[in-house]
């Protein structure tokens, strides 16, 4: 019997920065080791308000600086996806809340984490940060969130290898 892929989604507001530029990383990420029959990985947005685009133009150049390309089109999280994803990685605190509202059981609730819970900059478990939006800013912030992406990404493959996929790196 061939085990099922470990299948995870990221989730920020609009789904055209932080989600799909953390989509595109560990889709490379799993690429660069031959992961791909083992992880899945899609990204979507609590709100509808990019249902149908692309990535933001500054999200995908950030992530061509790392060699890595964003195909994604900007999609709402449904109920459904409780059902679909393993993992179900929130953006920022404000987005975590807004998903495990449409929670409706505890085994969807355990599904739900911050994103950043896998950063290994961060050293109080306990005051996980968010991921900073950079919507609203310039370049500079979107290379910031890259590189937050990156490291944290890089992080949770690990982590899921170990705990999922029970191989050692």
């Amino acid at each position: 019997m061939e085990k099922k892929k470990v299948k995870i989604l990221f989730v920020c507001h609009g789904n055209i920065c932080r989600s799909p530029a953390a989509q595109g990383t560990l889709e490379k990420l799993i690429k660069d080791k031959g992961l791909e029959n083992y992880i899945e990985v899609d990204s979507a947005g609590t709100s509808s308000y990019h249902v149908g685009e692309k990535p933001h133009a500054y999200t995908r150049k950030a992530a061509e600086e790392y060699g890595i390309t964003i195909n994604h089109i900007a999609r709402q999280f449904k109920p459904e996806d409780f059902d679909t994803f393993d993992y179900i990685f929130a953006m920022d605190h404000y987005n975590y809340e807004d998903i495990l509202r449409l929670a409706k059981k505890p085994e969807h609730q355990k599904k739900v984490h911050l994103f950043r819970e896998f950063d290994p900059a961060i050293t109080d478990k306990n005051h996980i940060p968010d991921v900073p939006d950079p919507y609203y800013g310039g370049y500079n912030g979107f290379q910031e969130v890259q590189k937050i992406i990156l490291r944290t990404a890089e992080n949770l493959l690990n982590y899921i290898i170990e705990n999922d996929l029970k191989v050692k790196k």
